[in-house]
């Protein structure tokens, strides 16, 4: 037998490098997890995807994570989830992540983040 008289069948995962203008991350389904989506999901271009184990979140373009409302959300005092809490229930993300002092910002595209931040993306030799 040759190689021509075999055929593969097409794969459904192809490569497509366009830009889907999402970013997101995927939470521990643990106590404060849960809150963290709960939170999230009231949010407009978010949506939260609730797994048995894990709870996702995406959003289109931006979504900002503030550290107060969650507090709020858990019945704590101001100040007290923050980026190290937030990093500890968080599993995995995509986009791009800036953390502040009050919040974290999560960018669907690195130009998006590189202005907030006044990077400059300008090549220089």
């Amino acid at each position: 037998m040759t190689a021509q008289q075999f055929k593969t069948a097409p794969s459904p995962y192809k490569v497509d490098s366009t830009p889907s203008n999402m970013c997101g991350f995927t939470l521990m389904n643990n106590q404060i997890g849960e809150i963290v989506a709960q939170v999230m999901e009231g949010k407009p271009n978010v949506k939260v995807t609730w797994l048995p184990s894990m709870m996702r979140v995406d959003a289109a373009g931006r979504m900002d994570v503030v550290y107060d409302e969650v507090s709020e959300a858990l019945g704590e005092e101001p100040g007290f989830f923050d980026a190290a809490q937030f990093e500890e229930s968080m599993s995995t993300h995509y986009g791009r992540m800036i953390h502040e002092d009050d919040r974290t910002i999560m960018f669907a595209n690195p130009e998006d983040a590189a202005e907030y931040i006044g990077f400059d993306l300008t090549a220089r030799s």
